[in-house]
């Protein structure tokens, strides 16, 4: 890590305008002796982004679509802040010497490229893009590796587990729980899901997320996605991961150890805590988070994934057991339903049918380059939106 200014750690925060991005800035904003904004990037969302470098004033800041270049200079460009565009200067912001740490919160396969080439030269990783690991799990792991990189989950479920590992290195997982709250359709038939309608979808009970992760939360395909990140982040197989549905979203996932011992995380549902973990690790910095209350939780319950209603998660299992190029077509073809889904081309169930359909045609390559996961993303993609119209 370069050397840190005035002892701040200052990030990168990638997706800064989205979801995690913006609160990821509200646990820098809370903690102003102890992280700065550097870089801000974005991706369409001119007017939040000039607002936030503007409060931030960060180094740099990147807005992918150019064609807001010129609005994003002339309103920054004069405060001292470089400004750049395209997808080129996304990927290489993250070199910049004055970056101690990348928050990857790009949404879906976008957010490849920028994590790839931030661990090629040596940053810490806060990882919130699970699709980086889905799509190319042996490579960022191993480019991980190569350069001594650490790669600190942010998803409530793998900082649950990060957590639980804490003072426990030595000791071999027996197996994870990935906790999952059900989305807004637990219980529900498939049949019921036949006819659901997308403001039905965007209203998860428990989690305050983008469209697109809660639309994957609603299909379960999140906690599909997570399955495979699991593996790639705590180097575990099939029979070592396990799902459960808690509603309450209190714990947020368990690990089991071989002399039969378990460890839980709980907490709200508040994903600024684990933005916060990660950024912070191994230090816990003082917050004023909601505190977890147990009168308030008298029961905590747990149950089996509906699997017949929710498919993704058997489709998710059977690309971590085939591996390859599977998961990156898995991913790329649900990013596209899900965004058909939104725009109302596709009904509900047919996003992870349609997904399925793109697992079982793509050509298998059981040990794919870059490249190779390049081009299965592109196909993935244009056959996809073939069948989504």
């Amino acid at each position: 890590m370069s050397e840190e200014k005035n002892n701040v750690k200052r990030i990168a925060v990638m997706g800064s305008t989205g979801s995690i991005g913006t609160q990821t800035l509200d646990v820098i904003r809370a903690n102003p002796d102890v992280f700065s904004a550097d870089v801000l990037c974005a991706g369409n969302n001119a007017d939040v982004l000039i607002q936030q470098a503007l409060e931030f004033t960060p180094n740099a800041v990147v807005i992918a679509n150019e064609k807001h270049y010129k609005k994003v200079k002339d309103e920054l460009f004069s405060k001292g802040i470089k400004v750049y565009a395209g997808e080129d200067s996304l990927k290489q912001i993250v070199e910049m010497e004055t970056v101690d740490c990348v928050l990857a919160a790009i949404v879906g396969y976008a957010g490849l490229s920028s994590t790839l080439n931030a661990i090629e030269h040596k940053k810490p990783i806060a990882l919130a893009n699970k699709e980086t690991l889905v799509v190319a799990g042996e490579i960022i792991t191993e480019a991980a590796r190569k350069n001594s990189v650490n790669l600190y989950p942010v998803d409530s479920e793998h900082s649950a587990i990060f957590q639980c590992l804490a003072g426990e290195w030595e000791n071999p997982i027996e197996k994870i729980y990935l906790t999952a709250s059900g989305g807004p359709f637990r219980g529900k038939s498939r049949e019921f899901m036949q006819t659901v309608k997308k403001e039905q979808a965007l209203k998860h009970p428990n989690w305050s997320m983008g469209a697109k992760i809660t639309i994957d939360s609603a299909t379960m395909m999140n906690k599909g996605l997570e399955i495979i990140e699991a593996k790639w982040l705590f180097h575990l197989n099939r029979e070592q991961i396990e799902v459960i549905v808690h509603p309450q979203s209190i714990i947020h996932s368990i690990v089991q150890f071989r002399d039969a011992s378990m460890k839980a995380q709980m907490g709200l549902p508040d994903m600024k805590l684990p933005i916060q973990y990660a950024l912070s690790y191994p230090q816990r910095i003082r917050s004023d988070f909601p505190r977890f209350d147990f009168i308030n939780y008298p029961s905590l319950t747990f149950e089996k994934p509906d699997t017949s209603a929710f498919p993704s998660l058997t489709l998710a299992y059977h690309c971590l057991e085939k591996g390859g190029n599977l998961p990156c077509a898995m991913n790329a073809a649900n990013e596209i339903a899900v965004n058909a889904f939104l725009n109302d081309k596709i009904s509900f169930t047919q996003i992870v049918e349609v997904a399925e359909k793109i697992v079982s045609t793509i050509p298998f390559l059981p040990k794919p380059s870059l490249n190779d996961l390049i081009e299965t993303d592109t196909a993935s993609r244009v056959k996809t939106k073939e069948l989504t119209g």
